[in-house]
C-alpha cells in the first residue's frame, strides 16, 4: 500500500524559474523551470530532509501555551 504524505510549500516566480521551500524546513529552499518542476525537487527535497540520513535538519514547529 502506497502512502501519501502531505506538505505545505510557499513559491514564487524569480525571473525564469519558480521558486520555493517546504513550510516545515523554511531554511531548505529549490527551484524549477515550471511549477511542476518545482514540485519534483520539492518531493526530492522532502525525501532528503525526512530520510534521517542529513544531521542538522532543521524544521519548523507548533508550540500551543496556555
Amino acid at each position: 500500500m502506497l502512502m501519501v504524505m502531505r506538505s505545505e510549500f510557499t513559491y514564487w516566480e524569480d525571473g525564469d524559474f519558480f521558486v520555493g521551500y517546504l513550510n516545515e524546513f523554511p531554511d531548505y529552499w529549490t527551484q524549477g523551470v515550471d511549477l511542476d518542476d518545482l514540485k519534483e525537487h520539492l518531493v526530492d527535497l522532502y525525501k532528503d530532509l525526512t530520510s534521517g540520513d542529513l544531521p542538522g535538519i532543521r524544521r519548523v514547529g507548533e508550540l500551543e501555551v496556555a
